[in-house]
């Protein structure tokens, strides 16, 4: 006789036990899958068919398209030039660094994507910059690990692309456009953080530009950040989808990186390609695994019981919300945000934008932003590992400066959760 209530534990104890003995997050949830799938005596070639299932979408071809394009991009010297563009703009005000480094990370995820790329690419040239003209260690590895959380919700978004997966088919162009204004909130609310840092430890100002260099400077910019516009023109404008935008976006980039900037060699494509792989390899294995474990929490019903859950605990809507965020923030801190979309989405969507009422987009942008703020919050975010490491710092010292920088980063989640109208004007204007 099988027990509904035991193969719940089973699938769900035995992922969590998989992931604290530290067997990658993958191989955690294809063997919870299977464990909880002898025991049901649902026959195994189900759960690979549901695998196989959760990759046959053609959404998630843009993926390895964002992949390459934003490779193509740091590699090419495109965050350098953003760099030297952003100092053009906000260099002048008060910890110029500081300022050019929240705005190149909003430029630089326009085109990336991914909090990690941006860490990486900009960090790895302004860290020992700013270090250089008399910033704190602590405080220019905190600045551009919080920062490069925009790139995972100003578009495009390989992320919101999974989160449309497993939400069912949400509007991809619209999860774009949802993240804008978000994204450049909290842009502007890490530049105040700055500001106010720069006046208190004493940093420095930029110099200015002549009219010949800014010409230069601007030239060179808008060439980069046309990637990002013609991938969000296409989708917003019905041209192409999000799949062919990414792969005109891809060809673009080839032409740009190669025969235009031409920083890198030609033959420095097959390590472009190569590590795209890695990374998509990476990416699709986890979807695949974690679409047989969604599967199985349908099968037992388990999202069903996680809102009969919430629901019993109150009915109130501002409580309920800011238990779902407590939720995804402490998740957050102990895994990262593809597993997590994947993983919660099926079981909190139901609550928010079933009982709730909530837009599948609002939910959406508000699902992302949390785990975007797991990624710079220890034991486990990969953007603050990263930061840390080209700093050569130690976490613990980082950790005290960030926290004004989370303040900042909690607050606009705050007007994200409890004010629709700062997700969805976008969207709502420009596609109905």
């Amino acid at each position: 006789m099988v027990d509904q209530g035991f193969a719940i534990v089973m699938l769900l104890g035995s992922f969590i036990l998989l992931l604290v003995v530290k067997i990658p997050v993958t191989f955690s949830l294809a063997t919870a899958s299977i464990m909880t799938a002898i025991y049901l005596r649902i026959p195994l070639m189900v759960i690979v068919q549901q695998m196989v299932q959760g990759v046959r979408s053609f959404s998630l071809l843009a993926i390895p398209f964002f992949i390459i394009a934003g490779e193509m991009m740091g590699q090419g010297g495109i965050s350098r030039r953003l760099i030297e563009f952003s100092n053009l703009l906000v260099g002048r005000i008060r910890g110029g660094l500081a300022q050019v480094n929240c705005l190149a990370s909003m430029f630089f995820g326009g085109i990336s994507g991914s909090a990690v790329a941006d860490v990486s690419s900009i960090g790895t040239m302004l860290i020992p910059m700013m270090k250089e003209k008399g910033y704190d260690d602590d405080f220019s590895v905190g600045i551009t690990v919080t920062s490069a959380c925009q790139g995972v919700i100003i578009p495009p978004s390989h992320n919101m692309i999974i989160y449309s997966l497993a939400a069912g088919g949400v509007s991809v162009g619209r999860m774009f456009l949802g993240g804008v204004i978000p994204g450049i909130m909290l842009g502007l609310g890490l530049m105040v953080v700055s500001y106010v840092f720069a006046i208190v430890r004493g940093y420095p100002k930029e110099r200015a530009y002549t009219l010949r260099e800014a010409i230069r400077i601007t030239r060179d910019a808008v060439l980069g950040l046309l990637t990002a516009i013609i991938i969000i023109g296409g989708v917003i404008s019905g041209v192409f989808t999000a799949t062919e935008s990414a792969a005109v976006a891809v060809v673009y980039a080839f032409i740009i990186t190669f025969f235009v900037y031409r920083e890198i060699p030609l033959k420095a494509f097959k390590v472009i390609l190569y590590n795209s792989l890695k990374t998509l390899a990476m990416v699709m294995a986890l979807i695949a695994a974690a679409s047989s474990f969604g599967w199985l929490m349908a099968y037992l019903r388990i999202p069903a019981l996680a809102t009969e859950s919430l629901l019993s605990v109150t009915d109130n809507k501002v409580i309920l919300l800011l238990l779902i965020n407590l939720v995804l923030l402490f998740l957050g801190m102990i895994m990262d945000m593809a597993p997590l979309i994947l993983i919660t989405t099926p079981i909190l969507y139901p609550v928010a934008v079933g009982a709730l009422g909530m837009s599948p987009i609002h939910f959406g942008v508000m699902l992302i932003l949390n785990l975007a703020i797991g990624l710079t919050t220890p034991p486990v975010g990969s953007a603050l590992f990263v930061g840390c490491a080209i700093g050569r710092i130690k976490i613990e010292k980082v950790i005290k400066t960030m926290l004004p920088m989370w303040l900042v980063m909690v607050f606009v989640l705050m007007l994200v959760t409890f004010v629709p109208q700062v997700t969805m004007f976008v969207p709502n204007l420009l596609m109905p």
